[in-house]
Order: C-alpha cells, then structure tokens, then sequence
C-alpha cells in the first residue's frame, strides 16, 4: 500500500508549498490517522502534531462528535448555496458568531477559508468606500513578512517578496510597514522597550497613511500576532495606537485572524485579548478544527449600514461559503470549547509553555522565544551576542537540509521556516498541557543540539 500510494503522490500529486521533486529522493510523509495531539504515518510511526496541522485541529484529531455533526447534516441538507437563500445551520452559526465577536460585529459573510475571507474583507472595503462617496480610497496597509493568503487580491496584503515574485503584477494598492518584531527592533532604528517599540511601530502606519494620502487607503490588516517570520506578539498600547490612527484617517482596521481566533491566543478572538475592536474580523481554520474547510468575515453595523437598504448588493460570494455540514460542524467545535474550557486551559496554561521553551535559551542556536497562547516561535541564530542571522545557503542547509527532517524523524511535526529570518514554530491543539510542553521541550532539545555540528 505504502509504496503503491507513493508512486500514485509522485505521478499526480501537486502538493502546495512545496519541492516537487523532494518526492524523486525521499517520498512524501504520508499521514493516515490522527488521535488527541498525536498522529500516525502510513508505517505506523507515532509523532506530535506540533502544529495542530497547520494551526488548525485546535480542538484536537479524532472527535467523533464532529465527524457525527457533519455526517447528520449531510443527511438532512448536504448542500445549498447562501445566494439569496439560507439554511438553518449558516444562521445559527453566524448568531453565535455575532454573540462572540467584540462591539458591534454582527454581521457574519462566510467563505471557504482564510484567504477568501481576507479576500472578502478586501473587496468590501473598497466597495463602502465607494458608497461613501470617497471612491479613491483603495490602498490597504499591512506589514513587512505578513501572510495574508495568496489569491490574487490577498496577495497584495501578503508581505512577502518572494511569494509575489512570479505573480507580478498583483493587485495594486498594498503598501507595506515594519513588523513588531522587538527582537530586530534595533535593526529597524526602533526603541527596545516594549512600549515605546509599540507606539513607533503604529506610528509608521500613521506615516504610510499620509504618505499616500488619507483619502486614498481603504484599510489596514494586521494579525493580533503576526505569524509568518516566527510569531511576532504586539507590544502593549499597539493596538489601541493603530485603533486610534484608523479612526482620525478614515481608515478601516481588519484583525486578521485566520490563526489567531479560536483559542490560539485563549480567546474566541484574539482581538478581544489585546483590547482593540476591529471593523471586520477575518477567520477560518479553528473555526471548526479543520473537520471541514470554512472562513468568514465578521463585519460591523458601520459596514454593513449601506447595504441593508434599498436595492443594493455586495456582489461577492462562494459555492462553499457557509456549507452546510461545514456550519454544523462549527456549531459542534464551539460547543466544545465551551464545554471544555479551551480558551481557559490556553490562559492558564500558555505561561508553562513559554516557560518551558525558554529553557532552551541556553543552547548556542536559540536567539529568541517569542509569541502567546498555543502559538510560539524559536528563533534561530548564528551569534547570540550580536544576534546575527544565518545567509541563505546557511539557512538551507540548516532548515531544510537537517532541521525539518531530523525533528520528524524524533516524532514532532512542527514547522522550520524562514520567511523572515529561521525560526521553529510551534502551535499544537489546545488539549495539550504540561507534561506535552516537557515532551515537546525534549525533542527539541535533542534536535538542536545536533543541529549545531550541521553548520
């Protein structure tokens, strides 16, 4: 079987991210079960899903309950469209929603995933500000190493250079600041303290906004902790600084939390755990554990005012968008959640986390653990003192040559990535607590110390 489905993957499977002919030397890793944290290749290996597949499975592999909400809905209504019809799962979903998300976000626009939904955000931004008479506000803001998705509108959020390489042109009107990387801080000219980081850090949103001119950006996107680059948490006071920047411009402020809702940072919406009210809230992935594929913007009474009247539409939409056995099994997950306490254990127990992953400080590669909740980064540095960074062929051979495969092959799926300088990052369903953080910790320990004779 196993070789069977090998020669099957290398003759017609075109996997996404990735080298192709990886799968010419070593085959592809072929995943076949999951259970709790754990899951289990097609040889029978046991390994620690360390990345909750891709910061998805939060409420953890093998819920039967859910595989049961979906299969009971597909009996009752496999599928209908949200073109001007609906259906009871899509309702109540968006109701609870609506109940969870902070201010005056209720209204709910469901896609399939996280970058039709920043998609969504996007193109509904330009389109109110058409309906407020201020048609030339259609540039969008984000910041330097972000990841937004990469459809062709997405794309132009997404701050990533060598993602949009072979795509140019993109959608114009993305326009790029610094991060809140306080670990670089002094690299950008930017104070170390946290708080003073914070607020420069805001301010160059404020600068790119009158650079450009007020009256032509539509909106900013941020992630309440900026993923890509290896987990960059916002400084205290950033968020109210960007919140009180959007508001004096006229600008729209999009949390993007693709990763972040659903108790990646403890909370339904990670917004709510730094204390900002966005004017839209883009999600998917935890939305319902990744036991089927769903997203959805989340969008204020301000946004939604204009085309609640007369006969306007918001000419956008999706087949799959708010499918039916994806809603139920929504439903099922945030019962979960609550029943579980999830976001509670996430609060309680993510200072263990950090704790525990801040002891591997002491090896000569580890620069840096950054990140909150369920949700870290380790990065990974040639020099400690001077925090130099590896060069490219250094990085190869350290992340894709030795670290990526050496960390499976100990039993603990995670990511090893350098979009950005190296970092491992870490975000395992939210099941987890101490004893897996030290199981874990353990592992990369090991990994790591080996690492170093790579280089």
């Amino acid at each position: 079987m196993s070789a069977d489905l090998q020669q099957k993957a290398h003759d017609h499977l075109w996997m996404h991210f990735t080298r192709q002919s990886t799968m010419d030397r070593t085959g592809v890793p072929i995943i076949v079960r999951g259970e709790g944290h754990h899951i289990w290749d097609d040889t029978g290996k046991q390994y620690i899903d360390g990345l909750a597949g891709l910061f998805v499975v939060n409420a953890g592999h093998g819920r039967k309950r859910l595989a049961e909400a979906a299969a009971k809905q597909a009996e009752q209504l496999a599928f209908f469209p949200l073109w001007s019809y609906a259906h009871p799962a899509a309702i109540e979903l968006a109701d609870r929603l609506a109940g969870y998300a902070p201010g005056d976000l209720n209204r709910v626009f469901f896609t399939s995933g996280g970058g039709e939904a920043v998609e969504t955000a996007f193109k509904l931004a330009k389109h109110y500000w058409k309906l407020q008479g201020k048609p030339t506000k259609h540039k969008v803001i984000s910041r330097s190493i972000a990841y937004h998705g990469t459809t062709q509108g997405a794309l132009a959020i997404t701050g990533i250079p060598a993602m949009k390489a072979m795509f140019e042109p993109v959608t114009p009107g993305g326009f790029r600041v610094p991060n809140t990387n306080i670990y670089r801080a002094a690299e950008m000219g930017a104070p170390t303290d946290p708080e003073p980081f914070g607020v420069w850090a805001a301010d160059r949103i404020e600068e790119m906004i009158q650079f450009e001119g007020p009256e032509t950006v539509a909106a900013v996107f941020l992630e309440p902790v900026q993923n890509s680059g290896g987990c960059f948490p916002p400084p205290p006071g950033y968020f109210q600084r960007v919140r009180e920047i959007c508001d004096r411009y006229d600008v729209l402020l999009v949390s993007d939390e693709v990763i972040c809702a659903f108790g990646r940072i403890g909370h339904m919406f990670a917004c709510d755990a730094y204390g900002y009210v966005p004017d839209i809230i883009t999600c998917a992935k935890g939305i319902t554990s990744g036991y089927s594929p769903l997203g959805a913007a989340i969008v204020s009474d301000r946004i939604y005012e204009p085309f609640a009247h007369g006969d306007l539409s918001f000419p956008h939409g999706y087949t799959f968008g708010g499918h039916p056995v994806s809603a139920a099994v929504a439903l099922e997950n945030l019962n979960i959640f609550e029943e579980e306490k999830l976001n509670e254990r996430v609060r309680e127990n993510s200072p263990l986390f950090r704790a525990e992953l801040e002891t591997l400080l002491d090896l000569p590669l580890v620069g840096d653990v950054r990140g909150d909740g369920y949700f870290f980064g380790i990065e990974l540095v040639k020099d400690k003192t001077t925090r130099e960074t590896f060069d490219d062929d250094e990085s190869e051979r350290l992340l894709r040559g030795f670290l990526s495969g050496a960390l499976y092959e100990a039993g603990l799926y995670c990511r090893a990535d350098d979009r950005g300088d190296p970092v491992i990052q870490l975000a395992p369903p939210l099941t987890i607590g101490p004893a897996e953080f030290r199981e874990i910790t353990g592992i990369l320990r090991g990994v790591l110390k080996e690492a170093e004779s790579v280089l």
